[in-house]
């Protein structure tokens, strides 16, 4: 029996070296390496957005990009997991068909989903410098709590535009662009916080304030 305690400690502690040693090396590494992850994960975000499905009481489809839009921001920090978000973005407008559907160009982005595209940029960032910054951050609670903030930017984004683009007010805004998709991305956000907080190392790899 003790021996097998032992064995999984030995498991245990192999884990948290090899995730801290990722994450101190992603701190740490070049610009060229970051951008590579970055574009890994727009790459990511554009084959989850094939993931689709539509609903027959709203324009926008139901995907699965925020799921990596989440994780994004974990993996990558704030700079490059925005970075990786605004590769797609960018990348979409110049013809790379990994919008929903298959479609590419400027009229998705001006269109009645580019709000959340747009604001996939900034729920990148937002979890990202929670996660550089606070080494609490990556525990499930937490995570999931920035899941659920992430969340929430991306909606108003989406819900902004929708309501200018389709001339509606902001409660049928809210009605087309927000309510449709909260159970799927709960089920999201769960899933998301518990593989970032099984990956995040708890211990200092950075610039972290709470490890000063």
């Amino acid at each position: 029996m003790s021996e097998f305690r032992n064995e999984f400690k030995n498991i245990l502690e192999k884990y948290d070296s090899a995730r801290y040693n990722f994450f101190k090396w992603r701190f740490e590494s070049t610009f060229a390496n970051k951008l590579v992850m970055a574009l890994v994960f727009a790459c990511l975000t554009g084959v989850f957005a094939q993931l689709r499905f539509y609903l027959p009481y709203t324009p926008v489809p139901v995907t699965g990009q925020v799921f990596a839009v989440l994780l994004s921001g974990v993996i990558l920090g704030r700079w490059y997991g925005g970075m990786s978000q605004g590769l797609y973005a960018v990348l979409g407008v110049l013809g790379v068909p990994w919008f929903a559907d298959g479609k590419a160009g400027m009229e998705i982005l001006t269109g009645v989903s580019g709000g959340y595209i747009l604001g996939f940029i900034a729920a990148s960032l937002i979890i990202g410098w929670f996660t550089d910054m606070y080494v609490r951050s990556r525990s499930f609670a937490w995570m999931f709590s920035l899941m659920l903030l992430g969340i929430a930017v991306v909606y108003l984004f989406g819900a902004v535009q929708l309501a200018f683009v389709l001339g509606v007010d902001a409660p049928k805004a809210i009605e087309l662009g927000v309510i449709p998709f909260i159970a799927v991305d709960l089920y999201k956000a769960l899933i998301a916080s518990a593989i970032a907080a099984a990956v995040a190392p708890r211990s200092a790899y950075g610039n972290e304030v709470d490890s000063r």
